[in-house]
């Protein structure tokens, strides 16, 4: 179980739920996920997200994958997990840091939501705690996953 923050490409004329709405009416989940076939300008994109993120956040490793790309941050504060399919990409942070270490990560997690966000035109939101990535509160995000780790550690340790 991990923590979650959704990008997507809002639709021209739509709202943010509006897309989400769309992309969740077409969603089979019995069918194979569709393969990766991103166009020129979504691997430019990955090319510039991939890229500031390891110059100005740390190191990264980084996979493509048949349904992906992916990067993961190496080292302090923790591991934050980017898949990136071109019109939707997707944060991941595990339920494994309290206290000042889920802030030091949720902070992390956040200014890798503002590149995707700056470097795509993906609109971010944290729907664990209500709030958009850009205007959003880490704090507030910190304290959930704290909360949540703390809990699981308490009761499924």
């Amino acid at each position: 179980m991990t923590y979650d923050i959704m990008l997507v490409r809002v639709q021209p004329g739509l709202t943010l739920q509006e897309t989400l709405d769309h992309l969740n009416a077409g969603f089979d989940p019995d069918a194979d996920l569709p393969l990766l076939r991103l166009t020129d300008a979504q691997r430019n994109e990955w090319d510039r997200i991939l890229g500031r993120v390891s110059r100005d956040l740390g190191p990264v490793e980084s996979e493509e994958y048949l349904y992906s790309l992916t990067l993961e941050t190496v080292g302090p504060p923790g591991r934050v997990r980017l898949d990136y399919c071109g019109g939707t990409a997707h944060i991941e942070v595990a339920y494994r840091h309290s206290g000042q270490a889920a802030l030091e990560v949720m902070e992390l997690a956040y200014r890798i939501a503002c590149i995707v966000e700056g470097e795509s035109g993906l609109t971010g939101h944290d729907f664990e705690v209500g709030q958009p990535t850009r205007t959003g509160d880490p704090v507030k995000a910190a304290v959930r996953l704290s909360g949540v780790s703390d809990w699981a550690h308490h009761h499924l340790s």
